[in-house]
C-alpha cells in the first residue's frame, strides 16, 4: 500500500522487480529484498479499484515522484525482505559489506571478518535469495561504521543468520568489516542463433530456462543493456539487438541491468504472454573498454579463450577500419597508447596486417611477436565515431531546437511522453554537439501524432553514448517531443582595434602614448539586439558596457598611457528564448603602450644630429690624415 496526500491505496505489481523493489525495503528500514511476486486480481471487485502504478525506469531520489494513480488494479504487489541481514555498498543485491540486525537493537552493526565462517556466509546468501558463496573478504566494500553485536557460529543449514549460535559483543578493527559476494542464481545464453555470441536471449530463473521477455515501451532494451548480456556471456560488445518472437518467458526489467551485476535482480512480476525477446548480436572476437560509449575505450581482441589488449604502435588505419565495422560504428577516429588505462590483459603476441575491407578483426593476416609486451602507456586506445547523429533544429541555431536522432536511416524527433528528460539527461545531448550544457529542457505538444525515437534516459544519465541508449522497437508515434537549450548558445565574439596603433608584435599591439584608441567587439550575424562587455586586466581594470548595433560595438578609449597595457577581451550578452545569455570570452587582445609623440621627435632628431656629427667629424680627421702623408719626406737611401 501507498500514502499520498493521506490516501492509502494498493500498488500494482505489475513491471516489479526485486532491485526496486529493494529501495521500498530501505525505506522501510527492512533490510534487503528477497523476492517480489505479484498476484493477478481475480474479480471485477479486485480489478476496479483505485491503485498506485510505477514507471519501471524510474531513477528518482524519492520513489513517491515515479507513481501515477490509476483505477484499475491488475495485480497485487508482494514484497518479502530481509529484516535482520543486508548486504551495503556492492554491485548488486548480492554483494557488499555485510550488516546484521539483532532482535535485541534495532541498528544495523558490521560483523568482522574473522567473526563468520564459510558456513556463516552460506547461510547469509540463502537467507537474501542469492546462490551459493562465491567471495568472502575484510574491507573490499569500505571498512565498518559500527560495532558488530554477537560473533555468529553457524552449521550452515540455517534459513537466518539469527537461527545460527552467537556469543560476545565485538568490535572491528579498522577494515576489517567482511564483504561478501554470493553468486548469481540465474545464467543467461543466447540461443536459436548461428553462434554463441549471437541469438534470442534466454535467462535461467527458479531452475528453469525461458527466453527474455518484455513489454514495456518506458523500459526499453538499448544497446548499453544488451552490452551487460554480452559481457556476462564472455563475448565482446553489442552490435545489434531487435525485438525477437518468443511463446514462454521470463519477463525482465532492461533499465535494471544498468545498475546491477545481477540478472535475478531485473526478473519482472509481468504475468502476461504477450512480448518478445531481444535477439542480440555481440562481436565475438574484440571489444572496446572503460570508454564513454560502446564505440570508444580501450581495444581487447580475444583469442584462445581470453581478452587481451593491443600495443598502439600494431595498429594502422586500416586495422582500425576493421575494429570499427565489426563493432557497428563509423569510422575510425582517434587512436592513442594509455588513453583508456593500461588494463589487466596480457598483450596480444600477434600483429595484425589487415587490409581495411575484412568484416572482423580475425579475418586479417596475422604474425606471431612471441613475448611482446606493450611500453608504458601504449595500450591501444581507439575511438569510432558514432553509429548515428543527433542534431537540434528548428530555432536557426545548431544548439537549440526540437532534439533529433538519426537511427535506421531515419531523422526523427526524441519523445518524450512522461516528462523524463531533465537538466541532467539534456546536457548529454548539449555535450554531445560540444554546446556546453543544458540550461532549458520542454516537452512540445502536436495535436497529431508523428513517427519519433524513443531513448532510455535512465541510460542517458550514466554518461553513455546517446545512440547506445536508444530503444530497440523502432519509431513510435507521439504527440509529445523534446526540445532542448544549451548554454554554449552564441558563437565566440571578435576583438579589434583601430587608431593609435604605432607596431604590431607577434603577441599583439603597440599604442603611442598619449593617443587615442578604439577597441571594436563584434559578432556574427544570429540575434538582433543584445550587448557587449570590454573587459580588461590592466593595472586599472575596465569593464564596461555598450550596446550592439549592427552586431558591434566601438569602445573609445583616450589618452593612451601604461595604465591600459594588458589584455582586453569582449564577451556578448543577449536575451532570447526568455532568458539570457552569455557568449564565451574573444580571444584576447594584448596592448602595450609607446613614449609619447614629442619624445618620438625628439629622437629621432637627436639620432640625426649626432649621425651627421659623426660624418663631419670622420670628412675632417680622415683629411687631415691625408694631409700627413703627403708632406712627410720621401727616403732616398
Amino acid at each position: 500500500m501507498k500514502r499520498q496526500d493521506g490516501d492509502w491505496k494498493p500498488v500494482d505489481g505489475l513491471t516489479w522487480y526485486r532491485k526496486l523493489g529493494n529501495r521500498v525495503c530501505a525505506e522501510l528500514d527492512c533490510g534487503s529484498a528477497v523476492s517480489v511476486t505479484g498476484r493477478q486480481t481475480r474479480s471485477g471487485r479486485e480489478k476496479d479499484r483505485d491503485s498506485w502504478w510505477i514507471r519501471p525506469d524510474c531513477d528518482e531520489p524519492s520513489l513517491s515522484d515515479c507513481f501515477t494513480s490509476k483505477t484499475r488494479l491488475l495485480s497485487f504487489l508482494e514484497l518479502s525482505c530481509s529484516d535482520s541481514v543486508r548486504l551495503v555498498h556492492g554491485s548488486s543485491l548480492c554483494s557488499g559489506r555485510l550488516e546484521v540486525r539483532s532482535n535485541q537493537s534495532r541498528s544495523w552493526s558490521s560483523v568482522c571478518e574473522g567473526h563468520l565462517d564459510l558456513h556463516g556466509a552460506q547461510v547469509v546468501c540463502r537467507e537474501l535469495g542469492c546462490g551459493a558463496l562465491e567471495f568472502l573478504q575484510g574491507a573490499l566494500s569500505g571498512a565498518a561504521e559500527a560495532p558488530v553485536v554477537q560473533t555468529f557460529t553457524c552449521e550452515g543449514h540455517e534459513s537466518a543468520l539469527l537461527d545460527c549460535g552467537s556469543s560476545g559483543a565485538q568490535t572491528c578493527s579498522s577494515g576489517t568489516a567482511v564483504d561478501l559476494t554470493c553468486t548469481d542464481p540465474d545464467d543467461v545464453r543466447l540461443v536459436r542463433g548461428p553462434s554463441r555470441c549471437k541469438g534470442v536471449v534466454e535467462i535461467k530463473h527458479h531452475g528453469e530456462w525461458r527466453d527474455m521477455g518484455h513489454y514495456s515501451p518506458s523500459d526499453s532494451w538499448t544497446l548499453k543493456a544488451a552490452d551487460a548480456i554480452c559481457r556476462r556471456v564472455d563475448c565482446g560488445s553489442a552490435v545489434s539487438v531487435v525485438a525477437g518472437p518468443t511463446y514462454d518467458k521470463w519477463f525482465f526489467s532492461p533499465h535494471c541491468l544498468l545498475s546491477t551485476s545481477t540478472l535475478t535482480d531485473c526478473v519482472t512480476t509481468r504475468p502476461l504472454s504477450i512480448g518478445s525477446a531481444p535477439y542480440l548480436t555481440c562481436s565475438d572476437s574484440v571489444r572496446l573498454v572503460h570508454g564513454s560509449s560502446l564505440c570508444s575505450g580501450r581495444l581487447e581482441v580475444r583469442s584462445k579463450q581470453s581478452w587481451s589488449s593491443i600495443c598502439e604502435e600494431d595498429l594502422d588505419f586500416n586495422n582500425t577500419q576493421v575494429v570499427c565495422r565489426e563493432l557497428g560504428c563509423g569510422a575510425p577516429g582517434l587512436l592513442q597508447g594509455g588513453l583508456y588505462g593500461e588494463g589487466e590483459a596480457p598483450v596480444w603476441t600477434s600483429e595484425l596486417h589487415c587490409e581495411g575491407h575484412e568484416s572482423a578483426v580475425l579475418d586479417c593476416r596475422r604474425s606471431s611477436s612471441a613475448g611482446k609486451t606493450c611500453s608504458p602507456r601504449t595500450a591501444a586506445g581507439l575511438t569510432c565515431t558514432d553509429r548515428g547523429g543527433v542534431r537540434l533544429v528548428g530555432l536557426e541555431n545548431r544548439c537549440a531546437g526540437a532534439v533529433e536522432i538519426h537511427h535506421w536511416e531515419e531523422w526523427y524527433p526524441v519523445a518524450d511522453p512522461y516528462g523524463d528528460w531533465d537538466l541532467k539527461s539534456g546536457s548529454a545531448v548539449c555535450q554531445h554537439l560540444d554546446c556546453g550544457s543544458a540550461v532549458s529542457v520542454n516537452r512540445t505538444y502536436h495535436s497529431s501524432f508523428r513517427p519519433a525515437w524513443w531513448i532510455s534516459v535512465p541510460c542517458v544519465k550514466l554518461k553513455s553514448g546517446l545512440m547506445d541508449c536508444v530503444g530497440i522497437y523502432g519509431s513510435y508515434n507521439h504527440s509529445f517531443t523534446l526540445d532542448v537549450v544549451c548554454s554554449d548558445l552564441l558563437p565566440q565574439p571578435n576583438i579589434s582595434l583601430s587608431d593609435g596603433v604605432f607596431g604590431v608584435y607577434q603577441q599583439g599591439f603597440r599604442l603611442l602614448m598619449g593617443s587615442d584608441f578604439t577597441v571594436t567587439c563584434s559578432v556574427q550575424p544570429q540575434y538582433p539586439g543584445g550587448s557587449f562587455q570590454l573587459i580588461s586586466d590592466t593595472e586599472e581594470p575596465l569593464n564596461l558596457t555598450l550596446p550592439a548595433v549592427n552586431h558591434s560595438a566601438h569602445f573609445l578609449l583616450s589618452a593612451a598611457g601604461h595604465a591600459h597595457r594588458g589584455d582586453y577581451t569582449c564577451v556578448y550578452h543577449v536575451d532570447v528564448f526568455n532568458r539570457s545569455f552569455s557568449s564565451s570570452q574573444s580571444p584576447a587582445l594584448y596592448l602595450t603602450i609607446g613614449d609619447k609623440v614629442t619624445n618620438m621627435i625628439i629622437r629621432v632628431v637627436l639620432v640625426h644630429f649626432l649621425l651627421i656629427m659623426g660624418t663631419i667629424s670622420l670628412f675632417f680627421y680622415c683629411r687631415a690624415r691625408g694631409r700627413h702623408f703627403r708632406l712627410k719626406p720621401r727616403n732616398t737611401g
